[in-house]
């Protein structure tokens, strides 16, 4: 790319819906764009729960980096860990790559799993962020019902038939349903000692309802369909303890132990490290969480030419809470920064970020989904 170094170096920390995108729309811009990432592929997150249930496999949801952009002749891949910024250089320091130098800086590194200070948990409730998250979990579950099998004491055939979900928004709410088809059609006449059909599945959310960042009435159904599919619903509930083989949960003052061998883990995200590393480098604000607080056109607070994009960014310029951390968003903050940065490069002045909200939708399972279209809800 030695005919493109005069051109605006922009440097995409992060490959996912938010980083993919901006490199997908600056295709023809009159930059050079380079993507950074860990990992050579991109991956569709919100079906990961489906390759966790086995109904997919990971090459469904995974595609390489190279190969989106391989019509993109202004584009390269680096396939690095990013392991610090300096802007007032305006370079990115990699762990095994001499620094890349930009004009702009978008960050779009996601986030990982919260478990609210007890990272202890993490080895025995396993959470659903990547690949090989939903391998391994994929794994715990038909094995649970292998060990079941062949398990004398019926008390543990009971604990490894009983699999305990923490956490009632959307991913927890999906696991639940596919672990119920798993249990009542997909292993249904395999085994010869134990009926699948009798594990139990427990949801446990700390909030009042199932899928918080829904309306009422379609957190209502979910849970009804749930129930209807023989999963057991607790809201209000809190997980206090977690051991190999049993989850402590407080409901109100009363405090229960729930025998369990698999339990899994889909309650809270947290920023990736790339959060702290902004705040320190510009001295931006972190949210609870380390979300970086944003400007109305995404930027950092005193580097208009730093972005944060996508789960990552807080950003709270449009009603009262942060946008949510889901797809569509990444989305189109990825094509509103792209073509931002296209404007600048000609002199125009872009106006903030806006936010087009189609809605959402939540899988419960086979026939069964709940959908918010803002003019209509539906089950």
């Amino acid at each position: 790319m030695n005919q493109l170094s005069q051109k605006h170096q922009v440097v995409i920390i992060g490959g996912g819906f938010a980083g993919l995108n901006t490199a997908k729309a600056l295709k023809y811009a009159p930059v050079e764009v380079t993507l950074i990432d860990k990992r050579n592929f991109h991956l569709f997150q919100p079906l990961l729960y489906q390759v966790a249930t086995g109904t997919l496999s990971p090459a469904d949801i995974s595609t390489p980096l190279r190969l989106v952009l391989r019509k993109h002749q202004n584009t390269q891949v680096i396939l690095d860990e990013v392991i610090d910024i300096n802007p007032t250089q305006q370079q990115v320091i990699l762990n095994d790559h001499p620094p890349v130098s930009y004009d702009t800086l978008i960050v779009a590194t996601g986030v990982s799993h919260h478990y609210f200070g007890n990272d202890h948990w993490k080895p025995l409730a396993p959470g659903l962020k990547t690949i090989e998250d939903a391998v391994n979990m994929r794994r715990q579950i038909f094995a649970a019902f292998e060990a079941a099998e062949k398990e004398i004491d019926l008390e543990q055939q009971k604990a490894w038939l009983t699999f305990v979900i923490v956490g009632g928004g959307p991913t927890g709410v999906e696991l639940a349903g596919a672990i119920t088809e798993i249990a009542n059609s997909s292993l249904k006449g395999d085994f010869r000692r134990i009926d699948p059909s009798e594990a139990k599945i427990i949801l446990i959310e700390g909030l009042d309802r199932l899928l918080p960042p829904y309306t009422p009435d379609l957190s209502a159904k979910a849970e009804e369909t749930l129930v209807s599919r023989g999963v057991t619903v607790m809201t209000k509930a809190m997980v206090t303890d977690i051991q190999a083989d049993r989850v402590t949960v407080k409901v109100g003052e009363d405090v229960q132990q729930i025998s369990a061998k698999t339990i899994l883990w889909a309650a809270g995200v947290k920023a990736s490290k790339m959060g702290e590393i902004i705040a320190q480098r510009t001295q931006a604000k972190l949210d609870r969480v380390g979300r970086v607080m944003v400007e109305s056109d995404l930027s950092v607070a005193g580097y208009p030419n730093v972005f944060v994009i996508g789960d990552l960014a807080n950003f709270m310029h449009q009603g009262d809470k942060p946008l949510p951390g889901v797809a569509p968003v990444a989305v189109q903050e990825g094509k509103y920064v792209a073509k931002l940065v296209t404007k600048r490069i000609s002199g125009e002045t872009p106006l903030p970020f806006v936010y087009s909200d189609a809605g959402s939708l939540a899988v419960i399972g086979q026939n069964a989904a709940v959908a918010d279209f803002k003019f209509i809800h539906l089950s």
